[in-house]
């Protein structure tokens, strides 16, 4: 099967991530059971009791080889633009495939899968591993279980394989991306009718806590020890939200929500910042809720393996990208980067396509990868 085929097939599954992907993962897991795979099967139920499954794979020998890394959650497609056509039933529009997932992430696991099918097992000298996770889209649980539980990835860890995240870069190679913090702090009142004294305004409580968090958004955007200039922007870009709730403007906000969702970089200590708030948050008797804290990934831009993956994509230089991945999840291994098929401004569009130049450049590259690593 080329790429082209296996993709139709894992786009036919709806795997919104509110939602189980077991169908899913158990097609992904068959599959790579038929390219000579063994295969670990982690089962684990999200915060709001949904089955969610991560597949992990191994096929050859000894130790080392290439590590792949994918996810099988998609994005929301209510918004999708065809009508005609909906989001889980791909279309062809001359050179691109249209559908939700097309482009993040099914396309690259596609790719490599055809790419292993077209390498033949017996050739291989050292292992190939292939991990699709569950919940990418929405705070890598998937990820921080397979480092928990996966024999296979401490496999990868201990010998310090070679790996490959395959979100969509137009297959350039990404040696760096910034982490992601996230929290909630919550101010708790009662309400009333406004025109009483009986409620408990949550938004004055909040207030102050604000004004902190204005000085410390402030200090990130100026202070050089938060900056890292191998990114645009250079910045952690502390993105600050708050809502109260309140139906009518004459009942007093019995709760108030400050939401902050944040980018560290290599080089800066996001736990620092993590620290600080809880510990605002505490002086203001307000509770604190973190929600996801992913580590930056970095490969030295100057490593051997960097230098080799741009030699492979015929490439000048890697670079950085300001969004993240499950790599956030993944930085015990010290060669890692992130290069996959299609384009990350397709992702997450109400018309998400994958071009079919992409998949047969993403097959190709991926093929080339495995018999480098996997064939000595």
């Amino acid at each position: 099967m080329d790429a082209l085929t296996y993709l139709k097939d894992l786009i036919r599954f709806p795997s919104v991530s509110s939602t189980s992907n077991r169908e899913i993962s158990d097609h992904v897991a068959e599959k790579l059971k038929d390219l000579g795979f063994e295969v670990e099967y982690l089962e684990y139920r999200d915060a709001e009791d949904v089955l969610k499954v991560s597949v992990v794979g191994c096929r050859g020998p000894g130790q080392g080889g290439l590590g792949y890394f994918a996810h099988t959650d998609v994005v929301p497609a209510e918004d999708w633009l065809d009508r005609e056509h909906g989001p889980f039933d791909p279309v062809l529009k001359e050179d691109r495939l249209y559908a939700r997932g097309s482009c993040d992430m099914k396309g690259s696991l596609a790719c490599f899968l055809a790419a292993c099918e077209s390498v033949p097992p017996e050739s291989q000298t050292a292992p190939v591993y292939v991990t699709c996770t569950a919940d990418e889209e929405i705070g890598f649980g998937g990820a921080a279980d397979v480092v928990a539980r996966s024999t296979y990835y401490r496999e990868m860890v201990e010998s310090q394989t070679p790996a490959v995240i395959g979100e969509p870069t137009l297959l350039s190679v990404v040696y760096a991306h910034k982490g992601v913090g996230g929290f909630r702090v919550i101010s708790e009142g009662r309400a009333a009718h406004s025109s009483t004294r009986d409620g408990l305004n949550a938004n004055l409580a909040m207030i102050p806590f604000l004004q902190e968090m204005l000085a410390i958004h402030q200090e990130t955007e100026t202070d050089p020890r938060w900056m890292n200039d191998e990114f645009q922007p250079p910045t952690v870009t502390w993105n600050i939200g708050i809502n109260d709730h309140t139906p009518a403007v004459n009942i007093t906000p019995p709760q108030s929500v400050c939401t902050v969702y944040f980018r560290p970089m290599p080089g800066t200590d996001s736990d620092e910042l993590f620290d600080r708030v809880q510990r605002l948050a505490e002086k203001y008797g307000l509770v604190y809720d973190e929600k996801i804290r992913g580590n930056p990934v970095y490969t030295d831009p100057d490593s051997k393996f960097i230098k080799e993956m741009l030699e492979l994509t015929n490439s000048d230089a890697a670079k950085t990208v300001a969004y993240g991945t499950d790599g956030a999840m993944f930085t015990e291994l010290k060669n890692l980067v992130v290069c996959g098929p299609g384009d990350i401004a397709q992702a997450h569009t109400h018309d998400e396509w994958i071009s079919l130049q992409q998949l047969e450049q993403g097959t190709e590259l991926y093929r080339t990868l495995i018999q480098k690593y996997c064939q000595g």
